[in-house]
């Protein structure tokens, strides 16, 4: 129960940190807002990570060194997310790359990558994604359709 109560607030705070980016990218850039954001996300965990964790923070113990990189996947995460809710708006970016999240971790649980347990290959998990693909599609359908009635009746007006 724990796990999915911080899975929760995980998707709250990468949602309202997307918009909040999204609205300082207007003001200062994209990669300014990239590198601010970071920049302060690290300011912001060092002193956690030293008033809780007792060791150095270059203590890695055996891990491989390529999951280090994650911190690059870090800056993408933040630099692509961030243009797509300027781009597209949030609800839909987010829904996107929520998808993509699923997709990606589907195949890395299913292939047993990474170290995980590999996980059987089920009708019902790829029935659950493409349910998640079609309510996208569903979303996408009914905002261009209401875009659409928001031209038309523009158009009336301006004849009138």
């Amino acid at each position: 129960m724990i796990g999915v109560i911080l899975a929760v607030i995980a998707g709250i705070l990468i949602s309202l940190q997307n918009v909040f980016n999204a609205r300082v990218s207007e003001k200062t850039g994209p990669w300014a807002t990239t590198t601010l954001v970071l920049g302060l996300g690290l300011v912001c965990s060092l002193p956690v990570f030293y008033g809780i964790e007792q060791r150095s923070l270059f203590d890695m113990g055996n891990v491989n060194p390529i999951f280090l990189f994650s911190g690059v996947f870090g800056v993408g995460i933040v630099f692509f997310l961030m243009r797509g809710v300027t781009l597209i708006g949030p609800a839909y970016a987010i829904s996107i790359a929520l998808i993509s999240q699923i997709v990606i971790a589907f195949v890395i649980n299913t292939g047993g990558w990474f170290g995980f347990e590999a996980s059987a290959l089920s009708w019902e998990k790829i029935l659950g994604i493409l349910l998640l693909i079609g309510g996208v599609l569903v979303y996408k359908l009914e905002k261009r359709t209401n875009g659409d009635e928001e031209v038309l009746v523009e158009e009336e007006r301006m004849r009138a």
